[in-house]
């Protein structure tokens, strides 16, 4: 699993979009029992903090220590740093594994090989994350579709395209549940916009071999805009259950 966040970790828990209830909702739907719960790539936290509520006991891994550091304290949570593919949790002790905005960073054969390990008979696995920003401002979305396009082409990371591919391309060896098309809603100003943008690996990429500011453009525009941006995200979600 690759690391790319740990030197923006604050900017990425205060920047990053959250997760609906709506979410959890449905992923719970289809798990019948809620003792334990792994959550993987958990980063700060974002969708740690709503499986905490619906279990008693949470673990929430990931490789960055300091993204760990920004998650929020729950009693009931157990952040550790340890990698997606090989994990101290005790054999089918787990009843739901989530991935949330990070499975397309993993070793797919190490980690669903880790997943059957710790899944309880009958155990259920979710992959969540979130697609390209859509911003219903049509200047500024054409800015960012630019910006993703065109100049930060050749600066992603070759996993990346299994979000542009919405999930549906990652192996998934579990018996699949149907699942609604969700999507997230936002209200941001500017500068939210400007700092998700930010927090884009393949900004950081483009930042480290060039000297101009790929954001410049967009900043600009954003100056004549309104003081609010309506805002959504293509909800990614596959849920399945492992095999008794």
């Amino acid at each position: 699993m690759k690391d790319l966040f740990s030197s923006n970790s604050l900017r990425y828990r205060q920047a990053r979009p959250t997760y609906s209830s709506q979410i959890i909702k449905e992923i719970l739907r289809h798990v019948p029992e809620r003792t334990f719960a792994w959550d993987c790539g958990a980063g700060s936290g974002q969708f740690t903090q709503l499986l905490a509520p619906y279990f008693e006991h949470v673990v929430a891994t990931d490789i960055s220590e300091a993204q760990l550091q920004q998650a929020p304290y729950f009693d009931n949570v157990s952040y550790q740093v340890q990698a997606a593919e090989q994990t101290t949790i005790p054999e089918q002790s787990i009843d739901l594994v989530t991935v949330a905005q990070a499975i397309h960073w993993f070793d797919f054969d190490r980690f669903y090989k880790e997943v059957a390990r710790v899944l309880k008979p009958r155990g259920v696995f979710a992959a969540i994350g979130y697609g390209l920003i859509k911003i219903q401002h049509v200047a500024i979305n054409g800015l960012v579709q630019q910006l993703y396009f065109e100049t930060l082409k050749g600066y992603w990371d070759r996993e990346r395209r299994y979000i542009d591919e919405l999930y549906q391309t990652i192996p998934f060896p579990f018996q699949e549940k149907a699942v609604p098309k969700l999507h997230l809603h936002y209200q941001w100003t500017g500068q939210q916009l400007l700092s998700y943008l930010n927090t884009w690996s393949a900004l950081k990429h483009y930042q480290d071999r060039n000297s101009n500011d790929p954001l410049q453009p967009i900043s600009e525009a954003l100056q004549a805009v309104p003081e609010h941006l309506v805002v959504t995200f293509p909800v990614l979600l596959r849920i399945g259950m492992r095999e008794k």
